[in-house]
């Protein structure tokens, strides 16, 4: 069966370096059978400003934001996938703050019961996957920190491709090797 791989975007240039990169990956993810679909978070409607810390989704039954807005369904679908990958251009070394909008909303798809001292979610066992550039070799270790975190946390598999000195949005097309690797880590991550 074909690997189901949910690829979050967050960046808001249409033609940057993680449109480059997110694309190259999908090449080869597609290319070794897996079912690739692409969401850029920066061109959702969304109802909040991220998560508003309501804690509705703990008091549901369902894995899901209460909040009523495009984000909504890419966070309900990511129970049904195999890989969900971020993406973002690293910011002031952080992600961006269109990919946190969904980032920090995935609270509502973990329910924790504090008395018993236990946490539920589905996707434990999953593959989570951090794309990320910058313009130049400082930072992405920060930014990538919080991302492993979330998948130790949560016992997912976490894996990173990481690209410094990517340049200006559009450079990273001349950054020798740089559609090499992400194809080959598309591949390495779409293999069935």
């Amino acid at each position: 069966m074909a690997k189901k791989i949910l690829v979050i975007s967050g960046s808001p240039k249409k033609g940057g370096n993680t449109a480059s990169l997110v694309k190259w990956f999908a090449e080869g993810a597609r290319s070794k059978g897996a079912e690739v679909k692409i969401v850029d978070a920066a061109f959702l409607k969304y109802g909040s400003s991220g998560c508003t810390s309501c804690r509705a989704c703990q008091k549901i039954e369902k894995y899901e934001c209460v909040i009523d807005d495009e984000a909504k369904p890419v966070l309900a679908s990511m129970a049904d996938m195999d890989v969900i990958v971020m993406a973002t251009p690293l910011y002031f070394f952080s992600a961006s703050a269109q990919l946190k909008l969904v980032f920090d909303r995935m609270f509502s798809l973990y329910k924790w019961d504090n008395a018993a001292d236990t946490m539920e979610t589905p996707l434990k066992g999953k593959t989570f996957a951090l794309i990320a550039s910058a313009y130049e070799d400082v930072g992405l270790d920060a930014l990538e920190k919080p991302f492993a975190i979330t998948a130790d946390y949560t016992g997912m598999k976490f894996r990173s491709l990481l690209v410094p000195n990517a340049g200006e949005s559009g450079d990273i097309a001349k950054l020798a090797g740089a559609r090499e690797k992400a194809i080959a880590f598309g591949k390495d991550i779409g293999s069935v």
